[in-house]
């Protein structure tokens, strides 16, 4: 499994509660740029439209290589594929007060792309400033250990 691209600001901002593994429907040469690493995942979440799910404000730049003759847009929605279950389970918990969908990494798995989307619940201030407060204590007692063992 590579991993393409990875929204880690998801984990700073929500409580990730479930995480599914779905397909993503690409077109053209969207496969190559994902192989070149050309992906943005910040600000991109998922929305359930009419029993589907989609992606929203991923950002996949056009292949360099690619016909520049077309008209194309990064920042598309792109269909996710997952079963009918799974999609009905995340619609009526995301109906919840709330939840919400995002999508915290790309990867390829065997030689397909798939995202795994994760069902999140919002944090609250004070629960980013514990997060912070943790990640500088296990800053400070690696760099004390490496001071302490040269």
């Amino acid at each position: 499994m590579k991993v393409i691209a990875e929204n880690k600001k998801v984990r700073f901002d929500y409580f990730v509660e479930e995480t599914y593994e779905a397909g993503i429907e690409l077109e053209g040469a969207e496969i190559k740029s994902l192989r070149a690493g050309n992906v943005n995942l910040r600000d991109s979440f998922c929305f359930i439209r009419d029993g589907e799910i989609y992606l929203k404000n991923a950002h996949i730049s056009p292949y360099e290589k690619g016909c520049s003759f077309s008209s194309y847009d990064p920042r598309k929605d792109r269909k996710l594929l997952m079963h009918k279950s799974e999609i009905i389970r995340l619609f009526s918990k995301v109906t919840r007060q709330g939840y919400t969908l995002a999508v915290t990494k790309l990867y390829f798995k065997g030689s397909l792309v798939k995202a795994e989307v994760s069902l999140c619940k919002g944090k609250k201030l004070h629960d980013k400033r514990m997060a912070i407060a943790e990640r500088e204590q296990k800053i400070a007692a690696q760099r004390a250990i490496k001071e302490y063992n040269p």
